[in-house]
């Protein structure tokens, strides 16, 4: 549940957003608000504007028309509420030479914090997160999991306000995914409001107190998991989104796909 105090309070505001790359139109109008405290799932198939609309909210990728405020404030020739954002790639570069005391420390006092406050969150962060012994390992040791987990931490360091996480939980073991979506779920208890972005169905499904579905450039779907099975026909989020998409032929691509394994020919 969110905290009464913050039901109503508007985080992001999303009007007529449209962005084209030449003559191809990604995003085709795009109206959103999100209040304080949801979990957005937000999904589509590759190439539905889903990064697209990320990069813009991120303040990385320009040349579009529309109005965007975040936290209340456009976001045109504004830098200030980026120290309020924390965001996971789904592909991060890191500095494979640094500790992972050093990469911390880093981003925390790009993000304004002092250098005190920054090791001592870091550290009980990394070892509440299985990283115990590993904050003065350099990161050129880690494996892809303990690397998610250290981009996990760099991006909550910061105590934003507002989360974007693409595929976060590539790499984690299962008691890491379930310590990440207790996380999730109590951030959003205190206020915070969460991006999720994931082909992961069934985990989009269980940690979303909102779904938008983007296709085409377009919203096709907007709502929690509960309305949108009963706006449509499908029971689970992976068969909504395959209704919703127009994606019917998994199985005969499977079929297929197995016959030539099998050796079988045409």
């Amino acid at each position: 549940m969110v905290p009464i105090e913050h039901q109503s309070d508007v985080v992001l505001s999303i009007k007529e957003l449209r962005k084209s790359y030449g003559s191809k139109e990604v995003l085709k109008g795009i109206d959103l608000e999100i209040t304080a405290g949801q979990i957005i799932g937000y999904i589509g198939p590759n190439g539905a504007g889903k990064s697209t609309t990320v990069k813009i909210l991120l303040g990385l990728e320009e040349g579009y028309s529309g109005e965007i405020k975040v936290l209340g404030e456009n976001i045109i020739n504004n830098v200030d509420y980026k120290r309020k954002i924390g965001y996971v790639p789904e592909i991060a570069e890191m500095y494979d030479n640094l500790t992972a005391y050093e990469y911390l420390t880093f981003i925390g006092e790009l993000y304004g914090l002092d250098f005190e406050e920054v090791e001592q969150k870091s550290e009980k962060m990394m070892d509440l997160f299985g990283l115990r012994g590993q904050y003065h390992a350099r990161i050129s040791s880690f494996s892809k999991g303990m690397r998610q987990k250290l981009l996990i931490i760099s991006s909550l360091l910061h105590n934003p306000e507002l989360l974007f996480f693409d595929e976060p939980i590539n790499g984690l073991d299962a008691n890491s995914v379930m310590v990440f979506k207790e996380i999730l779920s109590q951030l959003a208890q205190q206020g915070k409001t969460v991006f999720y972005s994931s082909h992961i169905m069934d985990v989009v499904e269980k940690i979303s107190s909102r779904i938008i579905l983007l296709n085409g450039g377009k919203i096709v779907a907007d709502g929690s998991f509960e309305d949108l099975k009963t706006q449509n026909t499908e029971g689970t989020l992976e068969e909504i989104f395959n209704q919703l998409t127009g994606f019917h032929e998994h199985k005969g691509i499977a079929e297929q796909f197995v016959r030539v394994i099998q050796g079988e020919r045409e």
